[in-house]
């Protein structure tokens, strides 16, 4: 018998806006002047927050920290196409994201200052914590996504990774029970090209992450990263094929890492100065402004008046970190277990007993 073909699937990607800030009309999504410009807005406070966390690891004031510089048209697009009963499984480079759906930037910086209060969130605020771990927070999305399809909440979960982390097992084991159980979970990877000093090339022998999600029965689209609203526009009909049952979607973020992995890596060892050059052209936050300055929308006045702005809510939220007091150390064993473990409260109270005895020896 003749070979014949079981599955044929072409992989899809989408562009609206062109590095100049050119979009093609046909595809724009229903957005509003206002909802544009708050798009924009978004991204300049999401830099603004990462330039001022850059400055606090310099001055010792928190601890490692990775930038999310050149990927905030990825969180804002998908931001703004998220819905208040929708969850946030976040890694560690979702800062922006985390900001837009409420969490107080203070608290994101007590996160990397190692303060683990960092992760208690206003009550409501459908957000996991930060999952270093990396992959593992994809199997917490598909939890939460199976959770939601058998209460049938009309509502999706978000899990976050990068291309690094689809070379994970966590990451294939995810995708495979999402796609057998149809979870309302949208897979988010950014691939900003590099696992920390490992190239995308040397990940896979595929042309994309997106390419995958055939082989997993679910929808897959790959969306250029550094438009805001192609991320809008993809991001909204991946969410709404969630909540209605539909299955779940893997998302490709092509976009560019353009800080260090982590403040305690250094990039210019092993990625060209080239690329990096090709990248600022296609920054995020600059191709926005173009687009919206050619549709009349925004214009030097309004300009200054975000930075003045943003700067202000930075330093606020800095004093809001600084007036912090100190933590209970014994913070480290909360907020884990609805009950905590009996184990859990014999270290706590060993814990206890070795800071009086220290007191008591002073």
């Amino acid at each position: 018998m003749p070979r014949t073909p079981i599955h044929e699937a072409t992989t899809l990607r989408l562009e609206i806006l062109d590095k100049d800030g050119h979009a093609d009309e046909a595809l724009m999504p229903d957005l509003s002047a206002d909802q544009l410009q708050e798009l924009y807005r978004s991204m300049v406070r999401m830099r603004k927050f990462d330039e001022k966390a850059l400055n606090l690891q310099r001055q010792g004031r928190i601890g490692t920290y990775g930038s999310t510089r050149g990927q905030e048209a990825a969180q804002a697009g998908l931001a703004m196409a998220m819905e208040p009963q929708d969850w946030a499984i976040p890694s560690f480079r979702e800062q922006g994201l985390m900001m837009a759906r409420g969490i107080p930037p203070h608290l994101i910086y007590a996160f990397w200052k190692g303060d683990e209060r960092g992760s208690l969130f206003p009550e409501g605020t459908r957000c996991l914590p930060t999952a270093i771990p990396v992959a593992s927070q994809l199997l917490h999305a598909v939890g939460i996504g199976l959770a939601l399809k058998l209460r049938d909440e009309k509502a999706a979960a978000v899990g976050f990774a990068g291309d690094g982390a689809s070379s994970e097992g966590d990451f294939h084991e995810a995708l495979n029970f999402a796609g057998v159980f149809k979870t309302r979970t949208v897979f988010f990877i950014q691939n900003n090209g590099w696992a920390i000093s490992v190239p995308f090339r040397r990940q896979t022998a595929a042309a994309s992450i997106a390419q995958r999600a055939p082989g997993y029965g679910i929808e897959g689209l790959q969306v250029d990263g550094n438009d805001v609203l192609a991320v809008y526009a993809a991001s909204k009909e991946a969410l709404e094929r969630a909540r209605r049952g539909d299955g779940p979607t893997l998302l490709e973020a092509v976009t560019y890492r353009m800080e260090s992995h982590t403040t305690a890596d250094d990039a210019t060892r092993y990625r060209p100065k080239e690329e990096t050059a090709h990248w600022l052209e296609r920054d995020p936050v600059d191709r926005m402004r173009k687009f919206l300055s050619r549709k009349k929308l925004w214009n030097d006045k309004k300009e200054q008046a975000l930075m003045e702005a943003c700067a202000a809510e930075v330093e606020a939220e800095v004093a809001a970190l600084d007036a912090m007091p100190a933590p209970d150390p014994t913070d480290i064993m909360s907020h884990m277990f609805q009950e905590m473990p009996w184990n859990l409260r014999e270290q706590r109270d060993a814990l206890v007993q070795e800071l009086q005895g220290r007191e008591v020896r002073r």
